[in-house]
């Protein structure tokens, strides 16, 4: 299991000396796994450990505190993601005011050197930090040279079929409702994890008890109808259909994702569910009635279902 490390400063010995990649990594997409795989080499040539750095919050909503919501997922899934790339440690740093006002030299000396104790270094092509964004990935190799660090610098990935492996390609893709090309580009479904919260419970007097879980800062995903699969805290799946969005019959003030789950009777208000986006089945709808809604819900189910059935 991934251990999470909220800090830099005072850790004790087996906390430090890892090689580390180091990024926002945001979705932890195909593009952050070839930095992963790059520090994992090194940390196997090293036989040091294997960690992750990475900020919370978001640099961009630091530095953009009204941006639209745009992360794609959590502390938790990311070091759930990082578990099967054989990642021993995620420092999941406080971007605060004084990481934000450190220098390049800063970073690289107080938090990688003298706080992480870092042996290796791994980055993106394209990676930058310190105030200013004035530090580079050959700057990072200079200040690594000097404090006893090795660097590796990981040129663009792309796929072999063209697409771009990036976060903004996934957000791109999830925010047009293409979920199989996000899917494509992280490398596993795009997922939402949240809160079971209480709703109207509408749902209940037409026979379909919905799971409610407000998006937070989670990206946007196209609104309408999913094809789902969600995971419960005990770890078990279930299939399902939900609407995703601000529903035009009952509207909302902020969009909710509303689960259906298949087969399931309990209650998981209260609870921390993962529910994965497989298919966008259709847009936002409004209807006349109680009773069109409930025939429209019957049909998602049934194209849900067969958009979940095995190949």
């Amino acid at each position: 299991m991934v251990q999470i490390v909220t800090d830099w400063r005072d850790l004790p010995e087996g906390l430090r000396g890892a090689a580390v990649a180091i990024g926002a990594f945001d979705g932890v997409h195909r593009g952050h796994q070839a930095v992963i795989a790059a520090a994992r080499e090194a940390a196997r040539s090293l036989g040091a450990p294997l960690g992750v750095v990475s900020f919370d919050p978001h640099p961009r909503r630091w530095f953009q505190p009204d941006a639209a919501p745009f992360r794609l997922m959590t502390p938790a899934q990311m070091a759930r993601a990082l578990g099967p790339l054989g990642v021993d440690h995620l420092y999941i740093l406080p971007f605060d005011a004084d990481m934000a006002a450190m220098s390049d030299e800063d970073f690289a000396r107080d938090i990688l050197g003298t706080g992480l104790g870092i042996r290796h270094a791994a980055v993106g092509f394209d990676f930058t930090y310190g105030k200013g964004r004035t530090g580079s990935p050959e700057g990072l190799r200079r200040q690594g040279e000097a404090l006893g660090f090795g660097v590796t610098v990981c040129d663009r990935v792309d796929d072999p079929d063209g697409l771009k492996l990036s976060s903004s390609a996934v957000r791109e893709a999830v925010h047009a409702g293409d979920m199989p090309r996000a899917a494509a580009i992280l490398g596993r479904p795009f997922a939402i994890e949240g809160q079971v919260v209480h709703g109207d419970k509408r749902g209940r007097t037409i026979g379909v008890p919905t799971a409610n879980i407000p998006l937070g800062d989670y990206m946007r995903p196209a609104y309408g109808v999913y094809a789902v699969r969600a995971r419960l805290p005990d770890g078990r799946t279930f299939d399902g259909v939900a609407s995703l969005g601000l529903r035009p019959m009952f509207a909302l003030e902020e969009p909710l994702l509303e689960v259906w789950l298949f087969d399931f009777d309990g209650d998981l208000y209260g609870r921390t569910v993962e529910t994965q986006l497989i298919a966008f089945l259709r847009g936002e709808e409004a209807f006349s009635d109680l009773d069109a809604l409930k025939r429209q819900i019957d049909a998602d189910a049934a194209a849900a279902r067969a958009a979940l059935a095995p190949a």
